[in-house]
């Protein structure tokens, strides 16, 4: 627990800081472990739901949050492969980059992106100088041989979004700071992942290091990120165990917005009108049996203001003293 509460505490002193306000439109989705398209990109089959909901998003000006574990970078090597196998969900992100609206957190499978420029090191594909409209986005093969994707991005370990009329605060990370595998061991945890476990897993073997999996593990992670947010009296928004929470105010301080990997859905968080609701995206059918994808609200939408009053101003330079 005091390795979990030292990363945290660090993760909020050095957090990138966002206004946020009544007309602010934000999405949080993570976990996506974007792959190369094998058997093992547990991504490639809600790859539709994903570019549906950005679109959806992306129509209606919202600011995209990706909160760690985007990309499958403990299986994968290349970045450039995964971008170019799903070139349609990075076109549609590259959509929120130009305009300003697109902010990365690194997990613990992506954590190679907290270096500088790792995008543009990475030779990631990019379809702008292609000839296409927003309507058609562009083939792979028109996306191979183009680099940066996103130029100059940086990729935080954690962003704090704060309501400067309130005082409410929300620290967004991915979850896996202070977990002794994923966190401390991560490269020795990468190394067993990529050539020892990922195998067995066709064996009918789960990965004992994945919060995911692992219900104890999950349990025992989720209930520290609680204790945290709850002794600081900080709303805390994290991915990382995949499983969704949303607590009513006054029941709690953790969010979670659980994963773009669920069978048969995604679930995402959104902040919109000053309300915070937690979203699933969907294959639908309709009575006529024509098949669309759908959005559900699972919980909310509720003001921030009902929040608010739970709230107690909390000074940053306290934060190592508690």
């Amino acid at each position: 627990m005091r390795r979990t509460e030292r990363k945290l505490d660090h993760a909020y002193e050095n957090a990138l800081c966002l206004p946020l306000h009544r007309g602010s439109r934000i999405v949080m989705m993570s976990d996506c472990h974007r792959g190369v398209g094998n058997w093992g990109d547990n991504f490639q089959p809600n790859q539709n739901l994903f570019f549906a909901a950005l679109q959806h998003y992306n129509q209606r000006n919202f600011t995209y949050i990706e909160l760690g574990d985007g990309d499958e970078l403990w299986e994968n090597r290349d970045l450039g492969e995964i971008a170019r196998i799903h070139s349609n969900q990075f076109w549609m992100m590259e959509q929120f980059y130009r305009s300003g609206r697109l902010y990365m957190l690194y997990g613990n499978h992506d954590r190679k992106k907290a270096k500088g420029q790792y995008f543009q090191n990475a030779c990631c594909p990019s379809p702008a100088p292609c000839q296409y409209s927003p309507s058609k986005p562009p083939s792979p093969s028109c996306a191979k041989s183009h680099p940066s994707l996103f130029p100059n991005i940086k990729v935080e370990e954690a962003i704090r979004l704060k309501d400067s009329c309130s005082g409410l605060e929300l620290l967004l990370v991915h979850g896996h700071q202070g977990d002794f595998w994923n966190d401390t061991l991560w490269k020795a945890t990468r190394f067993l992942v990529r050539y020892l476990w990922r195998p067995l897993e066709l064996a009918g073997c789960n990965d004992p290091t994945s919060a995911a999996k692992n219900y104890a593990k999950k349990e025992k992670i989720e209930q520290r990120l609680s204790a945290w947010a709850s002794s600081r009296r900080i709303y805390l928004v994290a991915g990382h165990t995949h499983r969704p929470v949303f607590p009513k105010p006054g029941e709690g301080y953790y969010f979670n917005d659980g994963s773009c990997v669920h069978p048969r859905c995604i679930t995402a968080l959104e902040l919109e009108h000053g309300a915070i609701a937690l979203v699933k995206w969907s294959v639908k059918v309709r009575e006529d049996n024509v098949m669309y994808i759908g959005r559900d609200v699972l919980e909310g939408p509720i003001p921030l203001k009902d929040f608010a009053s739970f709230f107690e101003t909390f000074c940053p330079s306290n934060v190592s003293n508690k």
